[in-house]
């Protein structure tokens, strides 16, 4: 793949979806335009964060101003009934920490600690654990939070308290213990019980069964634990981030763009380009975590998925708001099938930067 020489095209599609999408904070994409989704939703930061990788790779100021509001703005949604969760790692990382990073921004450093606190207060002593959404499922932890922990990491260091982190460190201890299982494969929901942390069973959730194995749940838990290697140097989450990697990757042997669930009982073929995407981008966090001799084999892997998603499935001409095409959101329930999603087109420029050299990191 030649990065470079693909560059300015991504450039040209996101300089169109500025003009496109203006003010909504998009999830989903159908008949070729994307939603607007309520700022206090878990996907409201990819495509500021989408924004601000962009700025940190060019630095044209276009991309710093179109991405410059969202961390306020979805910071007012604490001030009013809202749906805040274990979701603002993908929230705030993106938004807040982003421009703090990227401009030295009080206010983002601010907003970022403000959701760590809150992130870290969701923090189930008894399971090790932080708990997942709202209502009544208090119990419940998912895989997806492996990607929202970084966020503990980082204010961890920003303010040398180490509290954030060993929250984090208990989580993704928990990850490995309750969630991989020893072929590589993932559960995506984990039930425990909340007043003793005893593990009570795994839901299916977003794949095919409780015994499956969701490709999006496989991505977030093999970046997630990449980065949870980044931080910490321990020895753990790099074996388990490559074990998640190996399953991964024999399961897109054939077509390295995966289908939503590697272990359905009919051979379903759907596609899902988002865990594509958040995977290769993944595996580049695994290929810069290990030797040289071996770094190849992943970051191979990953620039055979990008040229595939880039080959058949990106839209850079078209009038469609969305990068990619062929998303899966929760094929379960019947919702966001054969779509464009927000979170896809978000790792899928996060891959490339990361190929062109990009050296910042916001999970």
């Amino acid at each position: 793949m030649n990065v470079n020489a693909l560059w300015p095209t991504l450039q040209a599609k996101v300089d169109s979806m500025i003009a496109q999408i203006g003010d909504k904070s998009p999830h989903v994409e159908k008949g070729g335009v994307y939603d607007d989704m309520r700022l206090d939703w878990w996907t409201s930061g990819f495509w500021p964060g989408l924004l601000w990788v962009m700025y940190d790779v060019t630095k044209e100021e276009k991309y710093k101003q179109a991405a410059w509001d969202w961390d306020a703005k979805i910071e007012a949604c604490f001030l009013r009934e809202n749906n805040f969760h274990h979701d603002v790692g993908f929230q705030f990382l993106p938004t807040a920490v982003a421009k703090y990073k990227m401009t030295g921004d009080p206010d983002g450093r601010r907003r970022g600690l403000f959701a760590a606190n809150f992130l870290s207060g969701r923090f189930n002593q008894a399971g090790q654990f932080i708990r997942a959404w709202n209502q009544d499922k208090t119990g419940w932890a998912i895989v997806d939070c492996t990607m929202n922990i970084p966020l503990l990491f980082w204010a961890a260091e920003e303010i040398a308290d180490p509290r954030f982190k060993q929250v984090a460190m208990a989580h993704a201890d928990t990850v490995l213990t309750h969630f991989v299982r020893p072929d590589g494969s993932v559960r995506h929901i984990v039930s425990f019980d909340p007043a003793t942390g005893e593990f009570i069973e795994s839901l299916g959730g977003q794949g095919f069964s409780p015994t499956s194995s969701w490709s999006r749940g496989q991505a977030w838990a093999l970046h997630g634990l990449a980065a949870v290697y980044r931080y910490t140097g321990e020895a753990r989450y790099l074996e388990g981030a490559k074990r998640v990697a190996h399953y991964f990757m024999a399961n897109t042997a054939v077509d390295p763009v995966p289908v939503w669930d590697f272990r359905t009982a009919d051979g379903d073929t759907l596609k899902d380009t988002s865990a594509g995407s958040c995977a290769a981008s993944g595996l580049l966090e695994l290929a810069a975590a290990v030797p040289a001799d071996e770094a190849e084999l992943y970051r191979g892997q990953a620039i055979r998925m990008l040229d595939a998603l880039t080959q058949d499935y990106a839209d850079f001409e078209g009038a469609r708001e969305s990068i990619l095409r062929e998303g899966t959101g929760n094929k379960p329930a019947g919702q966001n099938v054969d779509v464009g999603l927000i979170y896809g087109d978000y790792y899928y420029v996060e891959a490339l930067a990361k190929l062109k050299g990009w050296a910042q990191r916001i999970f």
